[in-house]
């Protein structure tokens, strides 16, 4: 009897988080980025992410209520090894506007310098 081949996900915490971000916000524009390969962390980590996040929901919000609004919508993976998010967020109109968002710097801590 034939089986399909088991569908291995390459990067659970990554989805997760585009997953949860997507319901809870239904964003306009959304980008989850893992940029652990650029810090001090094993191969395949999933422990540093750049998140661009646009949505409606975000009109008429400072940034750190967006995200305080980010930080709760993901505590569970920040307390299961999701070490820093880099929040790029953004309302329609901002985006609009402007919609370019910084590059990430290069990890400057950790045991990457050490020598």
């Amino acid at each position: 009897m034939y089986q399909l081949p088991q569908v291995v996900d390459m990067n659970p915490v990554e989805n997760q988080i585009h997953t949860k971000l997507t319901q809870s916000f239904q964003p306009d524009h959304l980008e989850v980025r893992n940029e652990s390969y650029m810090h001090s962390v094993p191969p395949g980590s999933e422990t540093h992410f750049k998140v661009t996040l646009v949505s409606s929901r975000f009109e008429g919000k400072r940034q750190v209520q967006r995200h305080q609004a980010i930080y709760t919508c993901l505590a569970d993976e920040l307390k299961s090894g999701v070490h820093a998010l880099a929040l790029h967020t953004f309302s329609p109109a901002e985006w609009q506007a402007n919609n370019q968002v910084p590059a990430s710097p290069q990890c400057l801590g950790g045991s990457k310098n050490d020598q």
